[in-house]
């Protein structure tokens, strides 16, 4: 009986391999590296990047589906084997958490990405309260355009002390403020200049006040480097 049981599971086997167009096997006779009849890659994979012009290659592992990345995928250094990333996909595209190491193993960053369903042509993304995530406070409609977009929370590390150097949110690629209002982007939610009262500046030149959303991120930002905000005045 166990060998009959043997025979069927091989010959089940075989006929799997003949729906393949290729693929390759692990040391432990795992298929890996799956490409269907149709050409598309399938099942669990690893991709092995060489050193080039100075860029540190890698080997990264991770799952295929129709030819798009899903769920978790690594990335370790070809010279040492150290884990230099770990991010998740979600039809091909970067969504969720996504982490970075220094090639000596400490952790860099965080990330936060979200992926837009390629069969949608539009998404409609709900903003929750940064001090209350059970809280709904907006709704924003957007344009597929067919890439992730950063959405969350941003963490940046000192590699060797492992304490947090630097926090940001974003709103759909947009900058936000510490109580979730977007800053620097007109499109996805406007600030209604009209209703600001015009001043005059000591050259005599009209100026738009600002809106209190920038103020409060240019005051968090003080004394930062590398920190650009559009403060909404036209030049004129």
């Amino acid at each position: 009986m166990k060998q009959v049981l043997l025979f069927a599971l091989v010959i089940f086997s075989l006929q799997g391999y003949g729906q393949l167009k290729s693929y390759t096997l692990s040391v432990h006779g795992d298929t890996l590296n799956r490409v269907d009849a149709k050409g598309l890659k399938q099942g669990p994979w690893i991709n092995k990047v060489e050193n080039l012009r100075g860029e540190r290659g890698y080997e990264e592992e991770g799952y295929f589906e129709d030819d798009r990345k899903v769920g978790v995928w690594k990335k370790f250094a070809l010279e040492n084997g150290v884990k230099i990333a770990e991010e998740n996909y979600k039809w091909g595209k970067l969504n969720g958490k996504s982490k970075y190491f220094t090639y000596n193993g400490g952790l860099e960053r965080e990330e936060s990405w979200r992926a837009i369903d390629p069969k949608r042509q539009f998404d409609t993304v709900a903003l929750y309260d940064l001090n209350d995530p059970t809280k709904e406070i907006d709704r924003i409609i957007v344009k597929n355009e067919g890439s992730s977009v950063k959405h969350g929370k941003w963490v940046y590390y000192d590699p060797v002390q492992g304490v947090i150097v630097e926090t940001e949110h974003y709103v759909l690629n947009r900058l936000t403020t510490d109580d979730g209002k977007v800053v620097a982007d007109d499109d996805v939610k406007p600030i209604g200049f009209n209703k600001y009262t015009p001043s005059v500046d000591s050259a005599g030149k009209k100026t738009a006040a600002k809106p209190q959303a920038i103020l409060d991120f240019e005051k968090k930002n003080s004394g930062k480097k590398k920190v650009k905000v559009k403060d909404g005045s036209t030049g004129l």
